[in-house]
């Protein structure tokens, strides 16, 4: 068996080879010739995959290692009985942390005490529903807006997008799609942010295209938003710079991309392939997470609140300054090599662990900070 896999899946090679012979390549150099001959084909987000690369191919299989799957053509693979698998849910945890760490540098670089204020969340599917348990843990007021959610299950807490409009912080975990009543291209524009409570701080970690890129710099030159978190651009790898000089932080779509996210994400569509080719897989997600970096931290808590401390943890296991510097090193690019240098950012991703790997010990701590820190995720130690 013959298989074409994006580079930038962690372990693949050494994973898919007990099953077939791989072939590597970054994701936008996967082309209708590479995958002529192939069985299988691996991609992450950046590939599309749909008619235009996959006739006349060989292809019966195409997994994706991401939970979203806008960028295959899901329906011409039924058509023509290709397998398909991505991997709901592998990296949601990654995604949560990131909005975590996020809230907590811009409460520190603003001065905003996060505990008490209202976050509403627009899309709280897997991603959605562990910022919005992560938020609560950090003492916040969810809102949740979900309109698919609220039809399949009729629960009142999926509320109408109007009422998380005059929510201190907006964050968006939604899939993209282009057509439909549940439409989510250009779903924050011009009107959205209109509507907005004057100085709410803005994220999204989704897709770029949920947001209107125009709408957005207008809404910060005008005041409207006091600060911004973009994880996600639109028109990606050629991101708009003059958006990126406006963002309080802006990361080259990295949200998901901790190890442990990357990892799981691979093993589901490994064994979703051993399964519709009749193979045995031989791998578990253990067999590729390597030791942490940082199993244990140990705080000073003396004179500090509890956000403060939350912080320093963070900051010691994920820090998204560095990915916000390591983007901004764009605008110093010529504007032909923009696109290439935002795709090596992803491409050559340093490991980042999820915060479940770590021990967090402080001397005498607090229940209310005990809770906070393991209701985001670590594990808890005592002096």
């Amino acid at each position: 068996m013959k298989i074409v896999a994006d580079v930038n899946i962690p372990f693949v090679e050494e994973c898919f080879s007990s099953v077939g012979e791989v072939e590597l390549l970054g994701g936008r150099e996967i082309t209708p010739k590479v995958v002529k001959d192939a069985d299988a084909l691996l991609v992450r987000s950046v590939t599309a995959v749909n008619a235009q690369l996959l006739v006349g191919s060989g292809v019966r299989f195409v997994g994706t290692a991401t939970i979203g799957f806008d960028h295959v053509d899901v329906e011409y693979l039924r058509g023509n009985n290709i397998g398909f698998a991505s991997a709901p849910g592998s990296n949601a945890n990654s995604a949560a942390e990131y909005i975590v760490a996020a809230l907590l540098e811009i409460g520190h670089k603003h001065q905003i005490q996060l505990e008490g204020k209202s976050i509403g969340i627009i899309g709280v599917g897997n991603v959605g529903s562990k910022v919005a348990a992560k938020c609560e843990a950090l003492g916040m007021r969810v809102y949740r807006n979900d309109p698919p959610l609220r039809r399949q299950t009729g629960d009142s807490k999926y509320l109408p997008i109007e009422e998380l409009f005059d929510c201190d912080f907006i964050t968006l975990h939604t899939p993209l799609t282009l057509e439909g009543a549940d439409k989510t291209f250009h779903l924050v524009d011009e009107r959205f942010f209109k509507s907005l409570k004057h100085g709410c701080v803005f994220l999204n970690a989704s897709r770029g295209a949920v947001h209107d890129t125009s709408a957005l710099k207008a809404a910060i030159k005008l005041g409207v938003l006091k600060a911004v978190a973009l994880d996600v651009w639109e028109n990606e790898p050629d991101i708009d710079t003059d958006l990126l000089q406006l963002v309080d932080l802006g990361t080259p779509h990295i949200a998901g991309y901790s190890l442990d996210g990357k990892i799981a994400g691979m093993i589901m569509i490994y064994e979703a392939l051993c399964e519709y080719f009749g193979l045995r897989s031989k791998f578990v997600v253990e067999d590729f997470l390597p030791e942490p970096e940082v199993p244990e931290l140990h705080i000073d808590s003396h004179g500090r609140d509890d956000e403060d401390l939350l912080l320093d943890a963070v900051r010691q296991v994920y820090d998204i300054r560095k990915d916000d510097a390591h983007l901004r090193q764009i605008l110093g690019k010529p504007d032909e090599s923009r696109g290439r240098f935002f795709d090596r950012l992803r491409k050559k991703y340093s490991i980042r662990r999820e915060f479940q790997n770590t021990t967090v010990v402080i001397e005498n701590m607090g229940s209310t900070l005990a809770g906070k820190l393991s209701g985001i995720g670590f594990l808890l130690g005592q002096e």
